[in-house]
């Protein structure tokens, strides 16, 4: 009897005997492209065709380009899954993959990832309030704390921390502020159970901007919440906000947070993701009261082991069982 295919688009740098162990229910391909154009022809010339299930990393756009409608067309009719290896999904357009007929099921990572993020996310806020870069800054340039000092930095005792976001990540990073004396409000589509909350104040969004002296970015990147923060929301701030954002680069306008830096309104802010990243806006590198940290909240072994492990897990579970551990929340009612 022929083995259904499972393709990995990405690399597994950690879990490949985990991988590998898939070959008894799967035979493993994978592209032998080098670009979108190479990769589309492959799909339309059936050279995927078997194919049920495929394992995509974030890093796999380089190669495919964006999982979006054009791709989506292009695959096999084999094709009902992808396991995406990551918590955001936001490469992958999940309506498209509904659409298609029949459609495609999308899983993500969701919980992996949530200590690791937290952990960067804590060490930027306790960095942009502390105001630590233009010391460390003036350090490797020979010049100790700089030639006319720092100014004062700021204590997380005390502090509001407003959390755009309550999911998993947010929740983790309650936690770990609430250990730093922080006092914790959070924003959300939906208010959160009492248990899910843990005591954190929900608030409404203008709240949360007017009220907050830590606002710490915790949320999807979807076509409602790009530049989710901007002019507006910057101006209904406190003066001398610290923001913080470890999830997508553009539910910020960079260019807005530039202006709102420059002028004072925002006094620092720490960031582990871009809008048009690998690129950063030139007005973030230039400013030194800015923390630059380049997408490494999951950059740990242990997380990245787990984060392939749990993605393999839903390959297998797609090969054996017809159906994904951790479906998007956007198809809940199609699995």
């Amino acid at each position: 009897m022929t083995k259904p295919k499972a393709l990995l688009l990405g690399d597994i740098d950690h879990a490949k005997d985990t991988w590998q162990s898939l070959s008894d229910v799967a035979d493993l391909v994978c592209p032998q492209s080098t670009n979108r154009k190479e990769f589309l022809d492959e799909c339309r010339n059936g050279k995927y065709d078997g194919v049920v299930v495929a394992y995509r990393t974030f890093q796999s756009a380089a190669l495919t380009g964006l999982f979006d409608e054009e791709l989506v067309k292009a695959l096999p009719k084999s094709i009902r899954f992808v396991a995406h290896n990551g918590a955001g999904y936001d490469q992958v357009d999940v309506h498209a993959c509904s659409a298609r007929d029949p459609p495609i099921l999308v899983s993500n990572v969701p919980t992996a990832v949530d200590d690791a993020t937290a952990d960067v996310n804590m060490f930027l806020i306790l960095g942009a309030l502390r105001g630590f870069n233009t010391s460390m800054l003036a350090l490797r340039n020979g010049d100790w704390r700089g030639k006319s000092g720092p100014p004062l930095g700021h204590d997380p005792e005390g502090k509001v921390l407003g959390i755009l976001g309550m999911g998993g990540i947010g929740r983790n990073l309650k936690k770990k502020a609430e250990a730093f004396g922080m006092q914790v409000q959070y924003f959300n589509r939906s208010k959160l159970s009492d248990e899910l909350a843990g005591g954190a104040k929900y608030v409404s969004f203008d709240e949360l901007l007017a009220t907050s002296d830590v606002l710490s970015l915790n949320l999807p990147l979807n076509k409602n919440t790009r530049h989710i923060i901007s002019t507006k929301e910057f101006d209904k701030m406190k003066k001398d906000i610290v923001i913080v954002n470890t999830a997508r680069g553009a539910v910020i306008d960079e260019d807005a947070l530039v202006k709102a830096l420059d002028k004072g309104q925002v006094l620092s802010c720490g960031l582990d993701v871009y809008e048009e990243e690998p690129k950063i806006h030139p007005g973030l590198v230039a400013n030194p009261h800015v923390m630059l940290v380049p997408h490494m909240g999951t950059w740990t072994v242990e997380t990245q082991t787990a984060m392939e492990k749990w993605c393999i897990a839903n390959v297998r579970s797609a090969l054996e069982r017809g159906k994904l551990n951790s479906p998007v929340p956007e198809q809940k009612d199609i699995q």
